[in-house]
């Protein structure tokens, strides 16, 4: 996939071309929606309580390590953990 000079874009300019031109990337990019949209969550709930990743690990039993990669999207974490993040 080669895409073309879009340093004078924004990202939603980015996003939007690349869609319309890619549509795999796009439908990859809609299978994941459903986890960002837990993530983004989760994240608001967190500071909304006014919790540091390390504050939400220790009430968890996490390591903040782990709380990071679940908000990063970068690890897949088990049920039981997002339940206990949720909590």
């Amino acid at each position: 996939m080669v895409l073309k000079d879009r340093s004078n874009m924004t990202y939603s300019e980015y996003k939007a071309r690349t869609f319309a031109e890619h549509p795999e990337v796009k439908a990859e990019y809609d299978r994941f929606a459903p986890q960002y949209e837990v993530i983004r969550a989760a994240i608001t709930s967190r500071k909304e309580a006014g919790l540091t990743q390390k504050q939400l690990a220790e009430k968890t039993g996490n390591k903040q390590a782990n709380i990071s990669r679940f908000e990063n999207g970068n690890a897949k974490q088990s049920w039981a953990c997002v339940q206990k993040i949720a909590s």
